[in-house]
């Protein structure tokens, strides 16, 4: 008797650290878009005076080392799981933040109108946050992924900075105008100037953070036991192809 041929597919790979990753990723995001997104800060700069800046920018620049690490590591298709992963949970907390707006106060309590004052444009703040972090999480890792195959590999200082300085600065670009042109507090000089502020210092977080990027991604790679150069990826945001090995 003949033998039917084998349609089995091989398993995918199976990583140790993966999720962990992700939750790490959507958790900065969250957490950046919650407490971080509608503050504006300052510091005072010699010769320069009062120099403003998004209170976000403390952490949320961690979520594109993250992104660096997920595209190095693990490629640019399940970079793109995560990416969708992040943008899933900030839709998901934007309509909870909607319906605990519009909830009923219960009768003397103090606090609906500074929940309003905090929570009461998040629907714009996501959306815009929504937005720039899909443009630019996906321009971080496409220029990451291709910067690692045309440089074999070497020089991922050169890959990290590079990919943050498209990626945070198209994300810049496009949230603040997105979430605060016209509000009360946000005049245009003040707009622009954080937009400034916040493309240099996230890019200034990478460079900074750049040692910590080597060692958690070579520990990473050690542990996990691969090494992806996307050669045959479909780079569409809309895809579901995975890496090359």
């Amino acid at each position: 008797m003949e033998k039917a041929p084998d349609l089995a597919q091989p398993a995918p790979p199976r990583f140790k650290y993966y999720d962990l990753v992700m939750a790490a990723f959507v958790t900065i995001l969250l957490l950046s878009n919650l407490i971080g997104a509608s503050k504006p800060s300052y510091v005072t700069l010699p010769w320069v005076g009062q120099w403003s800046f998004g209170a976000g920018v403390l952490f949320f620049p961690v979520s594109y080392i993250i992104g660096d690490i997920l595209t190095e590591v693990y490629g640019y298709a399940r970079a793109r799981r995560v990416i969708w992963t992040g943008f899933a949970a900030l839709l998901f907390m934007a309509f909870m933040a909607w319906v605990v707006v519009q909830l009923p106060p219960a009768e003397g309590w103090p606090g609906q109108e500074s929940y309003e004052f905090v929570f009461g444009n998040s629907w714009r703040i996501v959306l815009a946050s929504m937005v720039a972090f899909w443009a630019g999480e996906f321009a971080n890792s496409f220029v990451l992924a291709k910067m690692k195959v045309w440089t074999a590999g070497k020089h991922l200082w050169a890959r990290t900075i590079g990919s943050t300085v498209v990626g945070q600065g198209l994300d810049s670009l496009l949230f603040y105008p997105l979430a605060f042109w016209g509000l009360a507090g946000w005049p245009v000089e003040l707009l622009w100037q954080v937009i400034l502020s916040q493309w240099l210092i996230k890019t200034a977080w990478e460079a900074l953070l750049t040692p910590l990027t080597y060692l958690v991604v070579n520990k990473l790679k050690r542990a996990e036991g691969i090494e992806i150069f996307d050669t045959d990826t479909d780079f569409s945001p809309f895809a579901n192809s995975q890496a090359s090995r």
